[in-house]
């Protein structure tokens, strides 16, 4: 018979959407094809079939390996499989600029539904109806394919809670709480909807430029091949691939609050491009991530912003009228949150990935409230790391043999305040009482720029306020 799950599918959901800390579910996936996916069975499966890889430097450096930063190759996964073992045949090949002890190769954020879309079966092999999502397969998932050292810039994403399995190799993530986005320096440079990236390198920080990381708190696990790691909402994530080749999938879940989302992101982008399509474009600056195709005029992010506001309020009334209704599954919870990262195209639908109306039959899953984690075997608690814990140590799942409790308090006890006001400038922090009598910055002080400006403007907390305010008006 099949395998005995420790969770039924709907304690599973509990957990996945009740559950505000980053979690490993274990034993979960083990009847599932998709843990068969490794490179050379998808290498077959593509056919030759080519891909975008996104190559970086392996040197570490002060300033986080942004996309805007990165070369782009199409290779087929054959041509990859063969540069990752240093093959001579590369010597001619996409990767023949790259040399493999000197760069990392991703093909990330790959849509399986689109890269597979003549072979729909295999969509079958990923079965997130497990924990709880029925219907919910490969159809909504996403795929990871990297070479050590690839690695995602430390963002969080502002739709869903993730799910993430691990198929092939190990991948380190470190993980950050909500709470802690101040001390990560938010930034929306470069520009994608529903990501907002860290001026930080978590792997290797300024703290001379961003000392608030100092009260960061990483909560850091490496991810095994059938393991399966839960990212809450809101929880800043920097993710490295430790072995030399590793795959992942993952499925963006939709929540409640994406609603509200929906309307900061559209906002944020109105602001965003009004601002920098102001500027000089002979500035070089690469504001824009390469998942953008271009920017989009004021009308279209007008429209967005209008859609996304009727969209909240429909859902409210819908979630209002639901109450009396059963819970939803099947296709009702294939929703918005799984298509996170599909390139916009200029002139068609504004929205980004389709917001949610009435005709989603959209229901979201009210989760009591936990009574008890289960933590243990199954569920593994991803802890804080312990100030004695070098900055980029690691907590291997199943082997943190860890009191749970040992590092509660930590800086959450901490009142989030400084000692001296600072004025922000140039990416780095000056202190108010090193200012000139004036008030303007010392001579040796770079001068404020646009992104300086938006970094301010576009703030997590400055958005969120906004959107509020203009969705109280709305209400009115």
């Amino acid at each position: 018979g099949e395998d005995v799950k420790p969770f039924t599918p709907g304690k599973a959901k509990e957990i996945v959407m009740s559950l505000q800390q980053p979690a490993v579910f274990c034993n979960m996936v083990g009847d599932w094809p998709a843990l068969h996916w490794n490179a050379k069975y998808l290498s077959a499966v593509l056919d030759g079939k080519t891909i975008q890889f996104r190559l970086g430097l392996k040197t570490v450096d002060l300033v986080p390996q942004f996309e805007t930063r990165c070369s782009y190759v199409m290779a087929t996964l054959e041509e990859f499989l063969a540069w990752s073992c240093g093959q001579p045949s590369c010597l001619s090949g996409p990767f023949s600029c790259y040399e493999y002890s000197k760069y990392w190769a991703y093909a990330d954020y790959k849509y399986i539904a689109r890269i597979f879309e003549d072979k729909p079966e295999i969509f079958q092999d990923i079965r997130w109806s497990d924990f709880g999502f029925p219907g919910r397969s490969g159809k909504e998932s996403t795929l990871w394919i990297g070479s050590e050292g690839a690695n995602t810039p430390c963002h969080l994403d502002s739709y869903g809670c993730n799910l993430v399995l691990q198929v092939q190799g190990r991948k380190r993530w470190h993980l950050f709480p909500p709470g802690d986005t101040s001390f990560l320096y938010p930034t929306r440079i470069p520009y994608e909807e529903s990501s907002i990236f860290s001026k930080v390198n978590v792997a290797n920080p300024d703290l001379k430029c961003f000392p608030k990381f100092r009260n960061a708190t990483a909560h850091v696990v490496t991810l095994s091949p059938g393991q399966v790691l839960l990212v809450p909402r809101h929880w800043w994530h920097y993710v490295e691939s430790i072995d030399p080749i590793t795959i992942s999938i993952n499925s963006w879940i939709e929540l409640d609050a994406d609603h509200k989302a929906r309307v900061e992101e559209a906002i944020t982008r109105m602001l965003v491009c009004a601002v920098k399509s102001a500027e000089n474009p002979s500035d070089g600056d690469l504001w824009l991530n390469p998942t953008e195709v271009e920017a989009t005029s004021h009308e279209i992010n007008l429209q967005y912003l209008n859609k996304a506001v009727s969209a909240y309020f429909n859902c409210q009334k819908a979630s209002v009228s639901e109450q009396a209704r059963p819970s939803s599954t099947g296709a009702e919870q294939r929703t918005s949150a799984s298509c996170k990262r599909k390139k916009r195209k200029v002139g068609c639908e504004p929205e980004g990935c389709r917001l949610l109306t009435r005709e989603f039959g959209f229901s979201t899953f009210k989760a009591e409230k936990l009574q008890k984690i289960p933590f243990g075997p199954h569920l593994i608690e991803v802890l804080p790391q312990s100030q004695e814990t070098s900055s980029m140590g690691a907590v291997a799942v199943g082997s943190d043999s860890r009191d749970p409790h040992e590092n509660e308090g930590g800086h959450f006890g901490k009142l989030r305040c400084t000692r001296k006001q600072s004025v922000m400038s140039n990416d780095c922090e000056m202190p108010a009482h090193q200012m000139d009598s004036d008030s303007s910055p010392n001579a040796s002080q770079t001068a404020l720029s646009t992104n300086d400006l938006l970094d301010c403007l576009v703030n997590p907390h400055v958005i969120s306020l906004v959107a509020q305010l203009l969705l109280e008006r709305t209400r009115v």
